[in-house]
């Protein structure tokens, strides 16, 4: 039996106690974590693969590439741009999967105030395949009016953000 990696979840973002949760994962075959996480970790790439992100910067310098400690700023989900910073970052090796998460706020009064966690884990796993699995907390009045939204665009956002960064990751961009 194979175990697979989870989320390391700091308890502020703990999922289920935030005001909207969700969670999506592909696994496919003939495409490694290391594949998977050039296009990740490449914001200049994003929009080439996802529509539902703009406005990528780098405010304190840096960039395209994400890394440890690094703040940088994008807009998704019909938001300004938010404030990001990259709490996690640990590129896949042998046996170990990689680990990306960042914290993007939006700063105002309470009907505005956003804070989020937004995590990505990407694994090598048996049988030339690849695991990617990314959840994302979020606190703030505006995050739990996204949470009642049907058909769920959180959800289907990271639906739609896995799938283009496999298809980019497994050079078929485009197709």
């Amino acid at each position: 039996m194979t175990t697979q990696n989870a989320i390391d979840w700091p308890d502020t973002y703990l999922p289920g106690t935030g005001d909207n949760f969700v969670s999506n994962e592909v696994i496919v075959q003939g495409v490694t974590a290391a594949d998977v996480w050039r296009y990740l970790t490449d914001t200049s790439a994003w929009e080439s693969y996802y529509d539902n992100v703009a406005d990528i910067s780098f405010p304190d310098g840096g960039g395209p590439e994400l890394g440890d400690d690094l703040a940088f700023r994008f807009g998704t989900f019909g938001f300004p741009p938010l404030d990001a910073h990259v709490v996690e970052f640990r590129a896949p090796a042998e046996g170990v999967p990689g680990r990306l998460s960042w914290t993007a706020k939006q700063e105002g009064g309470p009907e505005e105030r956003l804070d989020v966690l937004h995590a990505w884990l990407v694994e090598d796993l048996p049988g030339d395949r690849v695991r990617v699995l990314t959840q994302e907390t979020q606190i703030g009045a505006p995050a739990a009016a996204l949470a009642t939204e049907r058909p769920n665009p959180m959800l289907n956002g990271h639906q739609a953000w896995l799938d283009g960064l496999i298809r980019a990751a497994s050079g078929m961009l485009g197709a």
